[in-house]
């Protein structure tokens, strides 16, 4: 029987697969994170899951490994996750009150085979103060976050518009995800109760 293996070490998406009733391992993959010149924001995006996905898919060429990754983009500018709480209180100053894109790309692969979809979400900040976002800092949560803030956390208060997938910007777009799985044969809903036992091939 077909395992699925989420290439990730992220608990968000862990979280986000459990919650539509998966069953996975995770086995993160180990690949140079570096963007190359000129590069995209989309393109990197999709790079970056699809080399995640296949590194840990030639480790297991009869699994599935669903690989992925998220960036926060401000005109086109990539914000990674800060290497200080003086990065983070910088970057949601540059968040205040303006729309950003969440781009966050899932690979599926199999063997050498790997199929992409990059999910584009915009989102717009309220104005926030200096000292709420000094506050936010001191909570650490956007120490390991993208953009510095999570908005399935106490970053949540600062969306005032969201146009696309919530999923994705927390760290999996799980439209898309699930799709992917079901044209690779293995449908979500097979491993739901009332549904088929038997996932995959």
């Amino acid at each position: 029987m077909t395992a699925l293996i989420l290439a990730s070490a992220s608990p968000r998406r862990a979280e986000l697969l459990t919650q539509i009733g998966l069953s996975f391992r995770v086995q993160p993959a180990n690949i140079d994170e570096t963007p190359a010149a000129a590069e995209s924001a989309l393109a990197y995006v999709e790079r970056m899951a699809r080399e995640k996905a296949l590194a840990v898919a030639g480790q297991h060429p009869e699994d599935l490994v669903l690989g992925s990754d998220t960036s926060v983009v401000l005109d086109g500018l990539i914000l990674g996750k800060p290497e200080s709480d003086q990065q983070a209180r910088e970057t949601l100053n540059s968040l205040s009150g303006v729309t950003h894109q969440v781009m966050t790309a899932v690979a599926l692969a199999r063997g050498e085979f790997c199929d992409t979809v990059v999910s584009v979400t915009d989102v717009t900040f309220r104005d926030l103060s200096d000292d709420e976002i000094a506050a936010y800092v001191a909570t650490g949560e956007p120490a390991d976050k993208a953009g510095s803030y999570g908005i399935q956390g106490r970053g949540g208060i600062f969306v005032s518009e969201l146009k696309g997938s919530y999923s994705a910007v927390v760290g999996l777009p799980l439209q898309e995800t699930a799709d992917l799985l079901a044209q690779a044969g293995y449908p979500v809903w097979q491993g739901w109760p009332g549904g088929s036992k038997e996932n995959g091939t």
